[in-house]
């Protein structure tokens, strides 16, 4: 090949001046944010802004990186180690706010704008990872390594294993070959994103006859019209995919049959054999996993995940869910019978199927418990439920919360909050965004436009969000929550938590930036308080009369607490088994999804009652979302929560050393130290799972 020797003028260099110059004057992702706290300019931002933005950041970087490399001093931890996690700081900002709209506010452009850079910032990650003057550099400071703090022994062994996770000891042959592997996979991870967007956004359950809606609590039908008369069709009522919509209709529609078709739309997503379909996506996926897992020196892709997390190993994985599996399997069997004696005595005469499971389960619950959990919206009004999660954090971290008005805001329903420590100290600022819309994609998620870290001594404080799809206002009723919604919502908080509180010097090990089945932890604890009644007795009142919740609902909800967990845990335990037997495969192949889903899920026993909480086509966990191989952390967090729940159980709810001992041990520490010393400092030793086998009611 012809070597191609560029020469730069003076008068060139002097244009490329002007020009960077013209263009950090005009692009507001480019300049100093001169906003309050120091937050993106949202109503600065335009789509145009965000390609010449990454161009500027990778230039930066890529100038960034070549300054540590040659520089003529030996490789030391600060000169490689430290320069190198400080670098890029201009790409991870705008990395972070297009990543962050795209998934909130999306459009054609937008996706457009991803598919364009997806390659680009791959192959200049792969550019760093397989700089083979700055590995030489890690690697020195790496072989020459001395007794450190624990947090920047936790850096230097986490980025030199990074590079060599990278592909930095693989020829050149290899190398060139991983970065096409990894550029494909970025783009299919993409793809498969959209495609499941399409498809959610895509279908509408139109009824036109009131007979129709029998059972149907008054809220939904209410959003139902709402949602008709956006879309054109004034005097009907339209259902969607979205969470807030399909999961009520199946729980308390009586048209047997309408529930068969909205379900059977929902988990038929991606898998309909139109330019929508993720079956051929998945099977790419699957192979350059594998494929890239053997070039790094693994047998498969769980084992080149699971290295870094606390279960090292998909052995270890295993051994937890079939344990589960087992106690959970009898549980749910028993829910069947149940069910099925009610379909029975009401004369059904029909076997009951996955569509019927939430319809039948909230039955069963009205016969055993006297108890509809439709009667629990009228106290969790978001607005209270907010206001309750802010008081726990009070209590448990003498934290408070103080709304700003006319702050930058990338949609009219994002509200934003600052985070005061208890010695009065800014913490960081939080972003809520709680209503679907076809722009943003499904789920609750937390993220973030600026993490914390240290620069030049300075402690720079997090830009926190949290994302959701809860049940819209509707006329003049607020938004009143399902309890699933509202333990989601402590759920997230408790990942903004571990991102607001913490308290560490490097970027890349501060946060959440921990392992996948440990960041669950700080989450999930939180969902612990949601449903103490000191703690409902705080802010679940009803939203028209004040009236706190009164004590023979909260009884009733604590009764019915083991209730369907032998679903719940099975349908889960089946998505987690899925994805691990995805990514176990040690031999490329021709995947059939739907026939592996089908046999992987048969042999496991899962009754036909049953279906995996994700179907591979909409797994997006797992084929777009980063938990690949993965999906097992809430189960492995499970364990951890539950324990770390006892700790307060133990003493008292609010105890201020049990709390000062989780933050300052778990929620503040990131990733300076191994996630099980973490906890152990906390708690005084590894975790337990009696306390999640008794929780979900699979043992006494």
């Amino acid at each position: 090949a012809a070597t191609v020797v560029s020469c730069t003028s003076s008068n060139d260099k002097n244009k490329d001046k002007e020009k960077t110059k013209k263009m950090e004057t005009e692009n507001p992702l480019l300049k100093k944010f001169d906003t309050p706290f120091e937050v993106p300019p949202f109503e600065k931002i335009r789509i145009e802004h965000f390609i010449p933005a990454y161009e500027e950041a990778i230039k930066q970087h890529k100038a960034e990186i070549e300054q540590i490399v040659n520089n003529p001093e030996e490789a030391n931890f600060d000169n490689t180690i430290v320069a190198l996690d400080n670098s890029g700081e201009l790409l991870h900002e705008v990395e972070s706010i297009f990543g962050n709209l795209n998934e909130t506010i999306t459009n054609e452009e937008m996706q457009e704008i991803a598919k364009k850079m997806s390659p680009v910032t791959s192959a200049h990650y792969d550019d760093i990872y397989l700089n083979e003057k700055l590995f030489q550099r890690v690697e020195t400071v790496y072989n020459q390594r001395s007794q450190r703090p624990t947090d920047a022994q936790q850096l230097l062994e986490k980025t030199y294993k990074r590079f060599v996770r990278g592909g930095a000891n693989l020829s050149t042959e290899d190398k060139t070959r991983l970065r096409k592997i990894n550029e494909e996979l970025g783009m299919l991870e993409i793809n498969f994103g959209e495609n499941l967007l399409k498809e959610t956004n895509s279908y509408k359950l139109v009824i036109e006859k009131k007979e129709d809606l029998a059972g149907l609590p008054e809220s939904l039908i209410s959003a139902a019209a709402e949602t008709a008369e956006a879309n054109g069709m004034k005097g009907k009522w339209i259902f969607t995919l979205h969470y807030p919509s399909i999961f009520p209709f199946l729980q308390y529609a009586e048209n047997r049959e309408l529930r068969k078709q909205i379900f059977t739309a929902y988990f038929s997503r991606g898998n309909n054999n139109n330019e929508n379909d993720n079956k051929e996506i998945i099977n790419e996926i699957v192979n350059l996993r594998l494929e890239k897992a053997n070039l790094l020196g693994y047998k498969n892709h769980a084992s080149f995940v699971l290295e870094k997390n606390m279960a090292k190993n998909p052995e270890t994985v295993f051994e937890l869910l079939n344990k589960l599996w087992k106690a959970a399997l009898p549980n749910a069997k028993e829910e069947v019978a149940e069910m099925q004696a009610i379909v029975d005595k009401e004369g059904g005469d029909f076997k009951l199927e996955s569509w019927d499971w939430w319809y039948y389960a909230e039955k069963v619950k009205k016969a055993k418990y006297n108890f509809d959990t439709e009667a629990l919206k009228p106290y969790f009004q978001l607005e209270n439920v907010i206001k309750g999660v802010f008081e726990v954090s009070t209590k448990l971290y003498g934290i408070s919360f103080k709304k700003l008005d006319n702050m930058p805001l990338y949609h009219p329903e994002a509200t934003v909050y600052q985070v005061i420590d208890n010695d009065g100290s800014h913490l960081g600022i939080l972003y809520m965004d709680w209503f679907p819309r076809e722009s943003k994609r499904g789920g609750a998620w937390m993220t973030s436009f600026r993490e914390q870290y240290e620069k030049n001594g300075k402690d720079v404080r997090p830009v926190i969000s949290i994302v959701g799809n809860f049940s819209k206002p509707t006329g003049n009723t607020p938004s009143l929550l399902t309890l699933d919604e509202t333990l989601t919502l402590f759920h997230e908080f408790g990942h903004a938590l571990h991102g607001l509180l913490s308290k560490g010097k490097y970027y890349s090990i501060t946060g959440t930036s921990v392992s996948r089945d440990f960041v669950e932890l700080p989450s999930q604890v939180m969902e612990n308080w949601a449903l103490e009644p000191e703690v409902l007795k705080l802010y679940a009142k009803h939203y028209q009369t004040g009236e706190i919740i009164p004590m023979e609902l909260i009884e009733k909800l604590e009764q019915s607490s083991k209730f369907n967990q032998g679903f719940e845990t099975v349908e889960y335990l089946a998505a987690a088994l899925l994805d691990m037997n995805y990514h176990i495969l040690t031999e490329k192949s021709k995947i059939d999804v739907v026939e592996f889903e089908n046999k992987t899920l048969n042999k496991l026993g899962l009754i036909p009652e049953i279906i995996s909480r994700y179907k591979s086509t909409y797994f997006a966990h797992i084929f777009s979302g980063g938990y690949s191989a993965g999906y097992y952390s809430y189960i492995w967090s499970g364990v951890l929560d539950a324990d770390a729940f006892q700790a307060f159980k133990e003493t008292d709810l609010f105890d201020a050393a049990t709390a000062k001992s989780f933050r300052d041990n778990v929620i503040s520490r990131g990733a300076s130290d191994d996630a099980m010393n973490l906890y152990k400092a906390f708690r005084g030793r590894e975790p337990e799972i009696t306390p999640l086998l008794k929780r979900r009611g699979l043992i006494d």
